[in-house]
């Protein structure tokens, strides 16, 4: 993890450790950085969400970027994987996104693609934090030089919703869905999307104000629209976080159907057209063990990487794996998209679902679910302290012991945070109850160390 970049961008709270000068001088980097790889000034796409320092932190970005001589092309509010997809379109040389995703609308944040869509590598990473970093003062431009907006950029956001249109092709008539769009980004394309489906589609949480985003909504809150799926006997729920790259649903019972259940049910339907290279699905250490069932008694190639929805993209390049994600609903459907996309996700559920036939409770029992406790035991922030504590062989004998007590009917995962100053243990269990013991057993005894 870099300087400023952390495993998602930029992220801080804004008018604190995010402001609008860091904003002005990370579109300066970034267009020094492009124009002395590219030979020639770049343009830039931008895209943000619905909090109410997104258009402050734009104005500042496109202010550094024009000051160095680079093109901004803003598409205004739109998903992040819209504006990763439209980047490509537009053969622009990087694209930045503006949001936080599913944080409190206090905190904002900065996140680059570059010109395939797929985020910024670790060295332009360091090139821009080394620019940004170093305090010089940079020699802007004059005269002819100066960047400019490019305006005429309304067409974009129906040019994305045709892509995601593209990508199904089953009957959804008579299908009821409630669609919680987090009073995000989601609010700005989402209903024009589902209006041109051939369902019924009601929306909540679709008027966004600024500061209502993610507030007791979107994936990270789901009860609302469990109560309303259940209430209005719809077919499926639909959650989408702050920047709409991830979808989370619900069924017709109520009950929520995490990233784990997602890739099972997307997988087999996959496979089932033959389009499922390695018969791989991919996805993440904190993956449910009820996924590990479903594809060892479904013959299907688990490959598991490290935490972060780049860790899954980098191993799906690799192996030329086409589908793959995490469990909080970042699911990346390769064969459509460069990164993770909610509403992408949405629809190849729903392609899935109507294929299949069946209510989407008994869709997903394919995948089981083991009771899991996960607990974040702050650590000092001083300085290599979570990497002395995961150093420390007593903590891993204590987790030996635990693993020993659960007799291979569960399982421990114990890792630093890559954003804050926490040590997270994941428990899997037959039973919540002893889940929740042997996580509280273990966070007691980190906080001894």
């Amino acid at each position: 993890m870099g300087r400023l970049f952390g495993t998602d961008g930029i992220r801080g709270v804004v008018g604190e450790t995010l402001t609008a000068e860091l904003a002005y001088r990370v579109g300066q980097a970034i267009t020094i950085v492009l124009t002395k790889q590219k030979g020639c000034s770049p343009t830039i796409t931008i895209g943000k969400d619905t909090r109410i320092s997104s258009d402050m932190l734009e104005s500042a970005l496109m202010a550094g970027i024009c000051s160095m001589g680079g093109s901004v092309m803003p598409f205004g509010t739109i998903p992040t994987p819209a504006v990763a997809f439209l980047t490509v379109q537009e053969e622009a040389d990087a694209g930045i996104v503006i949001s936080a995703s599913h944080n409190p609308f206090e905190h904002n944040g900065i996140k680059i693609f570059g010109s395939q869509g797929y985020k910024l590598s670790d060295e332009m990473e360091a090139a821009v934090e080394d620019i940004v970093l170093s305090g010089e003062p940079l020699q802007v431009m004059t005269h002819e030089k100066i960047g400019m907006r490019l305006h005429g950029m309304r067409q974009m956001k129906v040019d994305y919703i045709d892509h995601l249109l593209s990508t199904v092709d089953c009957d959804m008539r008579g299908l009821r869905v409630l669609v919680d769009c987090a009073n995000g980004a989601a609010s700005a394309t989402a209903p024009d999307l589902f209006c041109r489906l051939p369902l019924h589609a009601d929306f909540i949480f679709d008027k966004p104000d600024g500061v209502n985003i993610n507030n007791g909504c979107g994936s990270t809150h789901m009860e609302t629209l469990c109560k309303g799926v259940v209430d209005g006997k719809y077919e499926l729920g639909i959650a989408f976080d702050g920047d709409a790259d991830r979808c989370l649903l619900v069924d017709e019972k109520g009950n929520i159907i995490d990233g784990d259940k997602v890739l099972a049910v997307c997988g087999r339907a996959m496979r089932h057209r033959g389009s499922l290279n390695g018969d791989a699905i991919v996805a993440t250490v904190m993956s449910n063990l009820g996924l590990h069932e479903f594809c060892r008694k479904g013959d299907y190639n688990l490959v598991c990487t490290d935490v972060g929805d780049r860790h899954v993209l980098e191993k799906m390049i690799e192996c030329g794996y086409m589908i793959g994600g995490e469990q909080s609903g970042h699911t990346i459907f390769r064969e459509f998209a460069t990164t993770g996309d909610g509403e992408l996700t949405a629809l190849q559920f729903i392609q899935a679902y109507c294929e299949a036939g069946v209510p989407a409770s008994e869709l997903v029992a394919c995948c089981a679910q083991y009771p899991q406790e996960l607990i974040n035991v702050p650590v000092s922030a001083a300085g290599g302290a979570k990497q002395h504590i995961m150093g420390d062989e007593r903590l891993w004998e204590q987790v030996r012991r635990q693993e020993e007590a659960l007799q291979g009917e569960g399982r421990i995962l114990v890792r630093p945070s890559g954003t804050e100053a926490l040590i997270r243990v994941m428990v899997e269990a037959k039973t919540i109850e002893t889940a929740h013991n042997v996580a509280q057993t273990l966070a007691d005894f980190i906080k001894t160390l």
